[in-house]
């Protein structure tokens, strides 16, 4: 039997137990950042961003088509329209034209874990406001309505949760482009909300509960305020009752005044790249295709990125503390295109071999070597990762940033003899293994484990 003592004892803790679960978070900026991140998304490192939506049928400049053809009237885009359709054809035309007649969400979910990411986040909703899932505020403007007639959004997250380990995420978009609702709201400097109430709430609401996300990924905030979107109040609700309070992670797309500074991790813009460790946890997202988040058909190989540049990206992302969110367009017809597939399983091969120095691991005291530029380090409690970008000339690898001992080992990650080293002017010279088409555990970049180092 438990003593008097075991047994307070036992109460303090389910008491602290269920005073932390209670937390409750107040609709204001400073309440709702003082929640801590989930650990999950840290240790994660690496997820896929799928932009998808009707403007993957013109697939002719980038997602942003409508706006450029019929809201900034770019000539390029008029006259790609002028030359390729009927002179009164709208963009809404294209909605039937998205079938997705080929989508296999087992087969994505089997390419997305081929890759070593461990979350994907798939656009809902982008700028042109049809949604990949039969909302009930978008009538006739959803992918269950017209267009491919399935719940495009559901069958995703289905797949994913039944075949793989990766956490599924949805991108929102706040707004849109030409929404009579929000127009009107725009047009009265957004002292009326008649848009959030009737349209951007109700989303929201809807694909937490219906799909139950671990990454919500906000977008389209940056005209208004956060107090035009409500989105304090929304995230006090996301946080404190929502199905997914516990495990959810948030950006900080949630208005004009949001971004850099407020919600959960940092994005800050696009393609996002301090260079250095920052005080809050940030993430990197970043295309394939260099010119465009969506499909687009008139792409040039030169146009993707290569597998060692997106490596090189992943690596200096995560030095710094970053994660990396790395983004294919599939086609309209529900395609991964081969230049995508291949890119995501050569990751996923280096990840294979190199997955120690990316999951769960920090930055350590130095972000890349002063000497050699091209190697930059991942830590974790007792080892110091190096990840050299390039295979030196020489044959050896000299680096300024480790102090080494007499107990110091080195190991490149899946290569199985112990490396040997010395010391030269101050700097560490190690010896690298000769190079033949198989004595290497990988192509692009390789990773040297090292032990016992200050």
């Amino acid at each position: 039997m438990l003593s008097r003592h075991n047994i307070f004892i036992l109460y303090l803790i389910i008491a602290v137990l269920v005073t932390v679960t209670a937390q409750q978070y107040k609709p204001t900026w400073d309440s709702l950042d003082s929640r801590p991140l989930p650990p999950w998304y840290d240790e994660a490192k690496l997820g896929i961003f799928i932009h998808w939506g009707v403007f993957s049928v013109p697939s002719f400049g980038s997602e942003w088509f409508w706006w450029n053809w019929q809201g900034l009237h770019n000539q390029e885009y008029v006259d790609f329209m002028k030359k390729n359709y009927p002179p009164d054809f709208t963009y809404p035309d294209f909605a039937p034209m998205f079938k997705a007649e080929f989508f296999n969400p087992q087969e994505w979910a089997e390419i997305f874990q081929a890759s070593g990411a461990k979350y994907i986040v798939l656009t809902s909703k982008h700028h042109e406001g049809f949604t990949n899932w039969p909302s009930h505020y978008s009538w006739n403007w959803n992918a269950m309505d017209i267009g491919p007639h399935r719940d495009l959004v559901g069958e995703l997250a289905g797949a994913i949760r039944q075949n793989t380990s990766i956490r599924f995420g949805l991108y929102h978009s706040l707004f849109e482009w030409f929404n009579p609702l929000y127009i009107s709201d725009k047009k009265n400097k957004f002292k009326t909300n008649e848009y959030v109430e009737k349209i951007c709430l109700p989303e929201l609401y809807e694909i937490i509960n219906n799909y139950k996300p671990d990454v919500l990924w906000s977008d389209g905030d940056w005209e208004p305020s956060s107090f035009y979107w409500n989105s304090t109040g929304f995230l006090a609700w996301l946080y404190n009752d929502s199905p997914v309070k516990n495990t959810v992670v948030t950006n900080d797309r949630w208005g004009s005044d949001a971004l850099c500074k407020h919600g959960g991790y940092y994005t800050c813009q696009d393609r996002y790249d301090p260079g250095k460790v920052i005080n809050h946890k940030w993430e990197n997202c970043m295309t394939i295709d260099k010119k465009s988040w969506g499909y687009r058909r008139n792409s040039q190989l030169s146009d993707y990125l290569t597998t060692h540049e997106i490596i090189s990206t992943l690596a200096e992302t995560v030095s710094c503390g970053g994660n990396l969110l790395i983004n294919v367009g599939p086609t309209a017809d529900g395609r991964i295109l081969p230049v995508f597939e291949e890119r995501l399983r050569e990751l996923g091969d280096w990840m294979k071999v190199n997955g120690d120095a990316i999951y769960g691991t920090k930055p350590w005291r130095a972000q890349n070597d002063t000497l050699s530029p091209y190697v930059w380090y991942t830590s974790t409690k007792d080892t110091v990762y190096a990840i050299v970008l390039t295979w030196p000339k020489s044959g050896n690898l000299t680096i300024a940033a480790p102090r080494v001992s007499p107990n110091t080992s080195v190991q490149m990650l899946g290569y199985p003899t112990p490396l040997k080293w010395a010391v030269t002017n101050n700097h560490t010279a190690i010896i690298l293994p000769v190079i033949t088409p198989d004595s290497l555990p990988c192509k692009y970049a390789w990773v040297l484990k090292l032990q016992n180092i200050s």
